[in-house]
């Protein structure tokens, strides 16, 4: 092999680093940032952004007609972009514990912990660049998908305007449905017979159609099982064993049973899996921390290729210095112990380069999507809670409240450090490709960072304010005009603050806990049991399933069944048949297909989402939009299903436009069925044949 060239050479200098891609970095950093905010205290999962920004730069810098925008300026603005997406998962997955915690959500506390755990996580990766992606050339998946969008955006792509319909469905959706209520935002029904209750529910929104677009069907429909388990076999077997609920509606006396007693199965299962997929993973791991350890960092190594020159190391170390001693003082202003402090800064100065170079090194061999962020948090909090019981319990007799306290604080910084890197080396990796220039990019990185510091904690307060954040929150202090009924789950924080009162002595349903560990076990022993050519099951995809409402978890399944139809369909008509497996066309064709799809889809969330924001924003100054028009009312559940199923049409028919072209009218239906039947038939002979 002859040796790498990027697209750009390092000979060739082009704008990079200008002050029109840093403004528009600032700009759709902070929309991204709100809507990923919104987005992931929603149904606790965000999207990488860096794909919908490269699409939305290259298309603004040509609507105002620039004539010398290069590659290079693009990348920069997805960077930028993706950072404070990235940034917003670790502040929203840790920082809301404290509300289920009984605790105040400060926004200066969010803001010190999303700026310190986002700036370490980025000068980490500056010392992993060249190992990981130089000289192992980890893959990467997203970087390279982020390159060829870009690629592609230079020779003159043909799909630049699909994200603003996107968009634009979104938040016209997302306006009608949450701003003005013309609709029902879900339907729930629920049927006993014979002393057995049975429970459904659907989500209309158009935003977890898209999630589950882009996480496939196959993580769709762990999620699905895992709903499934909870809602269809242990919620009615409890039912049946200790009572239902007293309750004039079902389908609520239904829900309220499950939230209070089965969803802590979830919580179980998730614990183990977390700590499970680190000891599953535990030989990648030790491999990219003995890179991350031997490799060389020192400034001769630098290489004079433009291509190659890092943030210096020196200035890096510097740096990383002044976070270091700002997260003590910071520590020892939230704690009030000096002693705590310096041990809490010391755990934090092993353990946050620890999961750099863990998130940084996974998301190089499975991408960022697959990387264990979950586990990684989990194993941080249940590590933190040991240092914290031995000095401020053991040793300073601190209260439990500030033992609790103290936990998170510490804990959410590394969070945030681990959620950030590993879409980082993400950005650099694509970088790598197209000929950037590092330091530049690692520059592009932090000010992203700073700008997510900046919109996330502010966005968590709006919506709190708004809407109220978590359910544990909202019963305490529910919402004066709509109580609960509009409360955003924030599923990750419910468990982190759940877990960190498990772990204190707090009030948690252990018999659940303890089911969901049992479960959690009975899955990874089935592995052991039917052999390596078993079925391996993502225990905290199922675990997600179980913990989160019904309705949220069959709507993404929607999403993940859509996707797999239209790349099915893409086989059939290039193949002309679905038996055995796809050509090498076949599956080009359904790649073109889905990153389509995925590209529309990432427009919905962010237009559905960022309405969402702007509700929030109306809701808090007095002028909430469903009063503003005083005659419309809210549309009962059928013509609120049709409402939504047009809208679903729709997102349908612009990801089929682009479908190899059909030979008889109709015919996409006939496809579906042919893939349905398919997918059965898959499904019988993997169960029969061993």
């Amino acid at each position: 092999m002859g040796e790498f060239q990027p697209y750009v050479p390092a000979s060739e200098t082009l704008p990079e680093l200008t002050i029109r891609a840093i403004l528009l970095g600032l700009v759709l950093g902070a929309l991204m940032t709100a809507a990923n905010t919104y987005l992931g205290l929603y149904i606790g999962m965000t999207v990488s952004a860096s794909i919908p920004a490269a699409v939305m730069s290259m298309l603004l810098l040509r609507m105002f007609r620039f004539k010398d925008v290069s590659i290079l300026e693009n990348n920069v603005v997805q960077t930028m972009t993706s950072a404070g997406e990235s940034l917003a998962a670790g502040v929203i997955f840790t920082m809301p514990a404290l509300l289920v915690m009984g605790k105040d959500m400060d926004t200066m506390t969010t803001f010190i912990v999303a700026i310190l755990g986002g700036i370490l996580g980025t000068i980490f990766t500056i010392t992993l660049r060249r190992v990981f992606i130089v000289e192992e050339a980890l893959l990467y998946p997203e970087g390279i998908a982020c390159e060829e969008v870009l690629i592609a955006g230079e020779k003159g792509g043909s799909q630049l305007i699909v994200i603003l319909y996107a968009l634009g469905l979104g938040a016209l959706y997302g306006w009608m449905v949450k701003g003005f209520e013309l609709t029902q935002a879900k339907v729930e029904v629920a049927v006993e017979i014979v002393g057995v209750r049975i429970y459904s529910a659907l989500d209309y929104s158009l935003s977890l159609v898209a999630v589950g677009w882009i996480v496939g069907l196959n993580i769709a429909s762990y999620i699905f099982f895992g709903a499934v388990l909870g809602v269809f076999i242990l919620t009615p077997i409890y039912g049946m064993t200790y009572g239902w609920p007293v309750d004039t509606d079902l389908a609520h006396g239904f829900k309220t049973l499950w939230s209070t007693h089965i969803r802590f199965v979830g919580v179980g299962c998730m614990v183990v899996g977390g700590l499970w997929t680190l000891i599953d993973m535990r030989k990648t791991i030790s491999s990219g921390l003995r890179k991350a350890l031997g490799s060389g960092i020192a400034d001769s190594e630098i290489s004079t290729l433009r291509t190659e020159q890092d943030i210096p190391m020196n200035r890096a170390f510097i740096g990383l210095v002044i976070v270091a001693v700002l997260t003590f003082i910071f520590y020892w202003w939230k704690t009030g112990s000096l002693t705590l402090a310096i041990v809490g800064a010391i755990f934090l100065a092993i353990t946050a380069f620890f999961f750099s170079a863990v998130a940084g090194y996974i998301a190089g061999v499975v991408g960022s999507s697959n990387s264990p962020v979950s586990g990684m948090t989990i194993a941080t909090l249940m590590a933190t809670s040991l240092v914290v019981w031995i000095v401020g319990g053991l040793i300073l007799d601190m209260a439990q409240e500030d033992l609790m306290y103290a936990t998170l604080i510490i804990a959410s910084v590394v969070a945030v450090n681990a959620a950030i890197a590993g879409d980082v080396m993400q950005d650099l990796k694509t970088g790598h490709l197209v000929g950037a220039t590092p330091w530049k990019q690692q520059t592009a990185e932090l000010i992203g960072v700073i700008v997510g510091a900046i919109v996330a904690p502010l966005t968590l307060t709006v919506l709190n304010e708004a809407f109220r954040i978590t359910p544990t929150h909202c019963t305490a202090n529910p919402h004066p005009e709509w109580g609960c009924s509009k409360v955003l789950e924030a599923p990750q924080a419910e468990i982190i603050g759940t877990l960190i009162e498990g772990l204190f002595g707090g009030t948690v349903n252990y018999p659940m806990l303890f089911l969901g560990i049992v479960v959690a076990a009975i899955i990874i022993g089935s592995r052991w049991y039917l052999g390596k050519n078993g079925p391996s099951l993502p225990i905290m995809s199922i675990a997600i399933g179980m913990y989160l409402p019904f309705y949220l978890s069959s709507t993404i399944f929607l999403g993940g069944i859509l996707n797999h139809l239209v790349t099915r369909t893409t086989h059939l008509r290039v193949d002309g048949t679905l038996k055995g497996e796809p050509s090498q066309s076949a599956i080009t064709s359904g790649k073109e297909l889905v990153s389509r799809g995925t590209l529309l889809s990432a427009g919905l969330i962010a237009g559905e989402a960022l309405m969402g924001v702007l509700i929030a924003v109306f809701i808090i100054i007095g002028i909430p939009p469903n009063g503003w028009i005083p005659f419309l009312g809210t549309l009962g559940p059928v013509l609120s299903t049709v409402f939504f199923l047009w809208f679903f049409g729709v997102f349908t028919w612009l990801v089929t436009r682009s479908l190899p072209p059909a030979k008889r009218p109709f015919s996409l239906l006939f496809n579906w069925a042919a893939v349905v039947v398919d997918g059965a038939r898959r499904i019988i002979n993997k169960v029969m044949v061993p």
